[in-house]
């Protein structure tokens, strides 16, 4: 008998394909047979791994088979577990990540390519690792830290030195996953909103039943414990993913813990989560570019829905398409804030589209620099037209929206200009129009807290731009450094934390406040 490496579904693909060859060289078969067998030949052709043909005329014999079957069975699992590894991190952005396997170490290796975070760290338990492999783990990032061993005394060295892990991996076998269940739990390694991934594994050639039986039984003991909730996925590769979740509050008042909400969050909602925007409507002018475009990111991220609001159509379409790249649902609109209609016009089409306004970002600005005694009219009047005319009534016409529903967050953008007189530039339009912002959303503030709307203002220090690096004003830089204690100029990145803080409910308590973010520069 020839060997062949063809598996079982391989080997029925093949007998299907010559029994249709065979009526199809027989005229007296109905055509109905020859439909149906030709459609069912497809379908096994299309379940099989490897496209090429068998060669040999011969059948496998049944256990030849079933041990094929059983290796590619066996590589389907890993290759699913991966799989299932890699879109857990993703939905959970974990950072701190343990990963105790149990497979050849060279499986192992070839996986840590999928589980590494980009600037995280993972931990890896392995009961053995060869020497050629401990020398390639001296090419492995500094983020993965391997540790050979027992997976129960690993287990015990974490729990001795405090780590804590957002998403633990464990593949094992029945008894040792409840064990290591248990003491991972018991121990608080996984940390508050954690997610732990539990595969089984069994040795049996027909382990789908097996590994269910088993999986069902961890399921089991996740459901006696109340403080987390679970998911189970049968079949051949089951997979329990549980997650911490805060204690009942029978549990609690059991134990005699005040259940309020310092314990169980405001309204049941941990920190994080009150950062959240799902379901906000936002607008952000200037929004193409620089700070406005960090704003935009960073509120969408936060799951708000996003207009971004620019003179330059082409640029607020750019962004807008970045956040839609990132399933963040948005719109771009040009709009010069500096005319009444323009800010109307975009206020009404929003309302229109998406039904309400929850946070307005009126970031729109410009700068034109020049000495107070040769500051023209036609300069101090453009300036003002945007810097702050323009932003009071894009405040106006979004506040009489959000006065009507009860609710809203009006975030200006101010500057540290409006606290300090920045040197050596000149810009006395700028820097006036700034404090005049400041101003603007103290007294809107305190008018409009009572209905809801909270008003508060960003008043970020010298911000890396593209402008910056001109010709005009790179000679500027070092000067401005030698201002800044924190010993740079400040990102758009720093200030993103700042407009979703002031964008959530977590900062409904605030109102009328100047949120300086400017590396220490106006205190020197």
């Amino acid at each position: 008998m020839q060997s062949c490496t063809d598996t079982a579904l391989e080997s029925i693909s093949l007998y299907f394909q010559k029994i249709t060859d065979l009526c199809n060289k027989n005229a007296d078969f109905p055509e109905e047979l020859h439909t149906c067998l030709q459609t069912a030949s497809s379908i096994i052709s299309k379940l099989t791994h490897f496209p090429e043909k068998v060669e040999s005329d011969d059948i496998k014999c049944p256990g030849t088979i079933c041990r094929d079957t059983y290796q590619e069975m066996a590589e389907v699992r890993e290759h699913t577990g991966n799989t299932i590894h890699k879109m857990l991190l993703q939905l959970t952005g974990a950072k701190h990540i343990l990963y105790l396997p149990d497979c050849s170490s060279s499986s192992v290796l070839s996986s840590l390519g999928v589980l590494v975070p980009e600037d995280g760290r993972i931990v890896v338990g392995m009961s053995d690792l060869h020497e050629k492999e401990v020398t390639q783990g001296s090419l492995w990032k500094e983020s993965i830290d391997m540790r050979i061993g027992p997976t129960t005394d690993i287990l015990k060295e974490l729990v001795a030195s405090g780590e804590q892990f957002d998403t633990v991996f464990i593949d094992a076998t029945e008894q040792n996953l409840i064990n290591y269940y248990n003491l991972i739990i018991s121990s608080n390694m996984l940390k508050m909103n954690g997610v732990i991934c539990l595969q089984t594994k069994t040795s049996q050639m027909n382990s789908s039943n097996e590994n269910e039986t088993v999986a069902r039984k961890i399921t089991d003991v996740i459901n006696a414990d109340p403080g987390v909730e679970q998911i189970f996925c049968p079949g051949y590769c089951s997979v329990t993913v549980a997650k911490r979740k805060p204690l009942p509050p029978t549990v609690v008042l059991e134990k005699g813990i005040s259940n309020d909400a310092v314990f169980s969050g405001y309204n049941r909602c941990c920190i994080l989560d009150r950062l959240r925007l799902d379901g906000k409507v936002a607008y952000v002018t200037g929004g193409g570019q620089g700070i406005g475009r960090a704003f935009s990111h960073a509120l969408g991220e936060a799951g708000a829905k996003i207009a971004v609001i620019d003179i330059a159509l082409e640029k607020a379409k750019t962004v807008a398409l970045e956040l839609e790249l990132k399933g963040i649902k948005s719109v771009a609109m040009a709009a010069d804030v500096s005319k009444e209609e323009d800010v109307q016009r975009i206020v009404d089409n929003i309302v229109a589209n998406w039904g309400r306004i929850d946070i307005a970002c009126n970031n729109a600005g410009i700068n034109m620099n020049s000495a107070s005694e040769d500051t023209t009219l036609e300069e101090w009047d453009k300036t003002f037209n945007v810097n702050l005319r323009g932003l009071f009534m894009c405040c106006q016409a979004a506040g009489r929206v959000m006065l009507s529903q009860g609710y809203g967050k009006i975030i200006n953008t101010a500057s540290m200009a409006s606290l300090i007189v920045p040197h050596p530039q000149k810009q006395l339009a700028y820097n006036t129009s700034k404090a005049g912002v400041v101003k603007l959303t103290q007294t809107l503030g305190t008018e409009w807290i009572d209905r809801g709307v909270r008003v508060n203002c960003i008043s970020p220090g010298i911000v890396d731009t593209p402008l910056i690096h001109t010709d005009a004003l790179k000679p500027l830089v070092q000067c401005w450094m030698n201002d800044i204690p924190a010993g740079r100029l400040a990102q758009v990145t720093d200030l993103q934390a700042a407009v979703v803080f002031l964008a959530s409910e977590a900062s409904d308590y605030m109102t009328g406040h100047n949120l300086v973010i400017e590396g220490g520069q106006s205190l020197w």
